[in-house]
């Protein structure tokens, strides 16, 4: 942590990747479910595709800056392995959040979209808690390995994983609280309805933790 550059500097590229991380996962929504009529695979085919993609660069531009986290997922790891103070953890966290969904609402905007509204789209029960488990322990294990032994391979492995969870979990991979609460605040493709939102923070967090107890073990000492 001692040569990493200046809190102000990680703190805009936290701001900058989750205001595009999250505008496309939302915008790319509208555009898959408004070209796809109806179809939800193909539509989630589009949602998927631009999502990967857009992790891919943002964590190959925004990596070496502030680690890309875009997560506060992946920022509460890094704080319990001391890669990242406590304190600056909070501050990416509250950065990603409010740019997050500044993403959203532009993500809105964009597609003449009423700014403010929350979703209705209801994602409940124990088969979609538990696909929100494994999406983000996944998430983390992937994030932490190649971390480990191929840092440079990151941007590749985190996008691909994405891409592929979206259609192997129930939860179609949320793996991320704050863009979890970015997508309650919209009634599109995307959504999530609000009073679903605990459950699912909580089933990652959990998800979060367990990789990381994991990854002490299977990684730290190789």
């Amino acid at each position: 942590m001692d040569d990493a550059p200046p809190l102000g500097r990680r703190l805009a590229a936290e701001g900058i990747g989750s205001f595009f991380l999250f505008a496309t996962v939302i915008g790319s929504g509208i555009m898959a479910a408004n070209l796809s009529r109806g179809n939800d695979a193909v539509a989630l085919l589009g949602n998927t595709l631009a999502t990967g993609a857009m992790l891919f660069v943002l964590i190959a531009v925004l990596g070496p800056i502030s680690g890309a986290h875009m997560n506060p997922a992946v920022s509460l790891v890094a704080a319990s392995r001391r890669e990242l103070s406590w304190r600056d953890a909070a501050a990416y966290i509250a950065v990603q959040l409010a740019f997050g969904i500044l993403g959203a609402w532009a993500a809105h905007l964009m597609f003449g979209l009423p700014t403010l509204q929350l979703s209705v789209k209801a994602r409940s029960g124990l088969g979609q808690w538990t696909g929100e488990f494994i999406a983000t322990f996944g998430l983390i294990l992937t994030i932490l390995g190649t971390v480990r032994f191929r840092r440079e391979w990151v941007p590749a492995t985190v996008g691909l994983y994405i891409t592929a969870a979206y259609w192997f979990t129930s939860s179609t991979s949320f793996a991320n609280p704050a863009i979890t609460i970015a997508r309650s605040l919209s009634n599109t493709f995307a959504g999530i309805a609000p009073q679903d939102v605990p459950q699912f923070i909580a089933a990652q967090l959990i998800g979060a933790a367990a990789a990381a107890l994991i990854a002490r073990q299977l990684f730290d000492g190789a």
